[in-house]
């Protein structure tokens, strides 16, 4: 081969090769480097490529871009709630309108606007009406703080506690809130320290989105002093109260109904007996228990609400403690040593219970079917109900719910085992209309609980 044959082989063996790099390129192709990997050969070696050859993988990077956020967990609803911040004399629960919340939308247009509106009818203005807000009906708890008589009140679904009135009343040991919140009484010591006064007040009322007043003024009257005993009756719109009477006969105690609605009293009661417990279930009995000692046999006797008939249900109970069902056919009682029974009035038998405690502990649902408890985990040896009531015992309670017709006791709440634990003496035990949360007054200091049962 000549010379210049060979170098013109030489030119073309060059130019294709370069023709067929180019061509890969052109494609998008690359072959592949050791490990998988795609390399742009010609890229490579081209200072001038807009193209930089892909980083080595280095295996997962960090996004800092924004935080990571963990899996998310499932959390268990608390079913046991502190309501109050502060010692509280009594409590009331009601059922109380409020704004309902709404998800966050597009405005809505207002009543009868729409994009093509009808003309208004003749002799009408034309003027469009906004739509009202929708509402709805929530369970509300209002509380009497013991050191200032102030008012506060929250919802139970959403703890928010907001003072309602400013006035002050010191050292407040007893509140009753009846006419479904709408009117308190409260009981306390004169400066003298050994005369009871007792207050009672029409609460003011509330408007719809309006319950931003935090200092409402609370004016009333004055009961009798020194009186004795006090219970609302179960639709909250009258009281019994019991006082002593002197008379030439010497001492008594007068019963007296008082209407919350319109002021009227009426008196249904007398006795010479003078310690005396009340209780009001329903509209048409009273209840009436001597006041409970270890060593004393205790009676307790029923009157109609005119205060007729005057019936002996129960008695020679020593410790004899009782809480009437609102139907008025059965009744929990307990003895000396905090055992337990269910009473049938119309049968005149007992049931023992399995469980230990004092019935001031319990409340009644509405149908008379079930009641709850705050039963002590341990009783030791002691003078019952006599210790308990003067401060030298102390009990660590469960709530335990108990089926009347079965006989079945469950175990529904332990509140030591429950948010990191407190240890609860419960009393004042009530229920809401609809029985979807239990609340309760912690005797070791007074603080009011709440625990939603549905």
């Amino acid at each position: 081969m000549s010379k210049r044959n060979f170098t013109l082989l030489i030119i073309i063996l060059i130019l294709g090769t370069v023709g067929f790099f180019v061509f890969l390129y052109s494609r998008g192709e690359t072959p592949r480097g050791e490990g998988g990997e795609g390399t742009n050969f010609i890229a490579r070696f081209n200072p001038f490529s807009n193209k930089k050859p892909a980083p080595e993988d280095t295996g997962p990077t960090e996004d800092t871009s924004s935080p990571i956020e963990d899996p998310e967990e499932k959390m268990l609803e608390v079913e046991l709630k502190k309501v109050s911040s502060m010692e509280i004399a009594g409590f009331g629960v009601f059922t109380k309108e409020r704004l309902k919340e709404m998800n966050p939308s597009p405005a809505l247009p207002l009543s009868g606007e729409e994009e093509n509106p009808a003309p208004p009818a003749k002799g009408g203005s034309g003027s469009l009406k906004p739509t009202p807000p929708p509402t709805e009906f929530a369970t509300a708890v209002r509380y009497v703080a013991r050191a200032t008589g102030n008012i506060y009140q929250t919802f139970a679904d959403k703890i928010i506690e907001r003072k309602f009135s400013g006035t002050l009343i010191p050292k407040v040991y007893e509140a009753h809130f009846g006419n479904h919140g709408g009117s308190v009484v409260m009981r306390y010591l004169k400066g003298d320290e050994k005369t009871i006064e007792t207050f009672f007040s029409v609460l003011p009322k509330e408007y719809l989105g309006g319950d931003a007043t935090e200092n409402n003024e609370i004016k009333g009257s004055f009961l009798p002093n020194n009186i004795k005993d006090i219970s609302l009756s179960s639709d909250t719109s009258k009281i019994f109260y019991l006082f002593e009477s002197e008379s030439n006969l010497g001492e008594s105690i007068i019963g007296t109904t008082l209407s919350l609605l319109d002021n009227k009293k009426v008196q249904i009661f007398d006795s010479p007996f003078t310690e005396w417990l009340s209780s009001w279930p329903n509209n048409k009995i009273i209840t009436l228990s001597t006041k409970p000692s270890a060593n004393t046999p205790g009676y307790m006797y029923s009157i109609d609400g005119v205060g007729k008939n005057l019936t002996k249900i129960l008695g020679d109970i020593n410790g004899l403690t009782t809480l009437t069902s609102p139907d008025g056919k059965l009744v929990l009682y307990s003895d000396n040593n905090l055992t337990s029974y269910i009473y049938h009035t119309d049968t005149k038998s007992s049931d023992l219970l399995g469980i230990k405690t004092l019935p001031e502990k319990c409340v009644w649902g509405g149908g008379s079917d079930i009641f709850y408890c705050a039963v002590p985990k341990l009783i030791g040896a002691s003078q019952y109900p006599d210790t308990w009531y003067q401060g030298e015992e102390s009990f660590s309670d469960q709530i335990w719910k108990i089926d009347v017709e079965t006989g079945n006791a469950t175990m529904i709440e332990d509140p030591i085992m429950a948010l990191g634990g407190e240890d609860v003496d419960g009393i004042k035990l009530a229920l809401d209309e609809g029985e979807s949360y239990l609340f309760f007054v912690n005797k070791k200091d007074s603080f009011l609980w709440e625990l939603k049962l549905k």
